[in-house]
């Protein structure tokens, strides 16, 4: 009987371990982060992120079974991240669960990175666990810098994709108008960490498809509203205004996403919402949609950060959970830079 795993997350630029039970118990997560080494280029640079996985990753399984008191004798499957994702970084991670499987002749599974998301909330430890009434079903709201999407949770498998953004992500968007107001990367806890100061009504940006009747969503013209604004000011003006600026755009991506997810919980009568995935960290969308969820009745549940952002932990528990059922991938799995056409309704 599947347990207890082993799980690796390498789908971008953060390489992560864990070791996970089937109950969600965190043992342990450890991973390393490239942001210096990408913050040269302004963006993540998929070759690079590649190899700095293949040089962490190992010394990282070590200090997960360190950090845990644990050893492969404890471990009863490999779960990896094989989709969705940046492919070279994907297939280190793949590879190397492989490797793993074939020596320890222990199962490996390959999971999909934003179904981590979804269940993350689940996850337990010594600091965090969900409400004990948290179950399913509920709505879910995942952002980060590849993925802005709703869904409707009833089970572990059954998730129904409400909306998605047509064009940009809202970490994307966050990311490249830090890059444009001379923030560098990563910008999306920049702008964050500028907008605690500044004015939210100073400056008016677009809040695109916010009265279309479907949950998806559209970042790009407020992306190119950034730039104008940015361009018409000045580099002088747009320093002197930064928090001003930084504010007023990161007040419209959270005016979107919660005009989103409110219309989506009174569609679909959830009683349920959370919010995961990277940008989830933002410290107004959090305040926001607490204040929101309080006044309309709602168990919000928001994982701590280190549980937000790209981890092993939440790839291990969907991982025990799908192999605790008997799911199980064979050697000729490969990484994939889009989620599979079967993964969601």
């Amino acid at each position: 009987m599947i347990e207890r795993v082993l799980s690796i997350e390498t789908s971008c630029d953060d390489t992560s371990v864990a070791i996970v039970d089937r109950s969600g118990w965190v043992h342990s997560v450890v991973s390393a982060s490239q942001d210096w080494e990408h913050e040269l280029y302004g963006g993540i640079v998929p070759e690079i992120a590649a190899r700095n996985h293949s040089a962490a990753l190992i010394p990282l399984i070590e200090e997960a079974f360190k950090k845990a008191g644990m050893n492969w004798s404890d471990i009863h499957g490999i779960a990896v991240t094989n989709r969705p994702g940046l492919i070279g970084a994907l297939i280190v991670g793949l590879v190397t669960a492989k490797s793993l499987s074939q020596s320890k002749k222990i199962p490996f599974l390959g999971v999909n990175h934003l179904e981590g998301h979804l269940l993350a909330p689940f996850l337990k430890d010594a600091q965090y666990s969900p409400p004990e009434d948290f179950d399913y079903p509920y709505v879910g709201l995942a952002i980060s810098g590849g993925h802005t999407s709703i869904y409707h949770i009833t089970g572990l498998g059954e998730y129904k994709v409400l909306g998605a953004t047509k064009d940009d992500a809202a970490g994307e968007c966050f990311d490249k108008f830090a890059k444009m107001a001379g923030l560098g990367f990563p910008g999306g806890v920049r702008v964050d960490q500028q907008a605690k100061n500044g004015d939210p009504t100073a400056f008016e940006f677009p809040r695109s498809m916010i009265h279309d009747e479907s949950f998806d969503m559209s970042f790009s013209g407020l992306k190119s509203a950034g730039q104008r604004m940015i361009e018409q000011l000045g580099p002088e003006m747009v320093q002197e205004r930064l928090p001003d600026l930084c504010a007023s755009f990161q007040e419209a991506i959270v005016d979107v996403l919660l005009i989103k997810l409110a219309r989506a919980a009174k569609i679909y009568r959830a009683k349920r919402v959370i919010l995961t995935g990277g940008v989830s960290a933002n410290s107004r969308l959090r305040a926001r949609a607490e204040e929101w969820a309080q006044k309309k009745g709602l168990r919000l549940v928001i994982p701590p950060l280190r549980y937000c952002t790209d981890n092993a932990a939440m790839i291990g528990y969907v991982g025990a959970l799908r192999m605790a059922r008997g799911e199980a991938s064979g050697l000729e799995l490969g990484p994939s830079p889009q989620t599979l056409a079967t993964d969601f309704r």
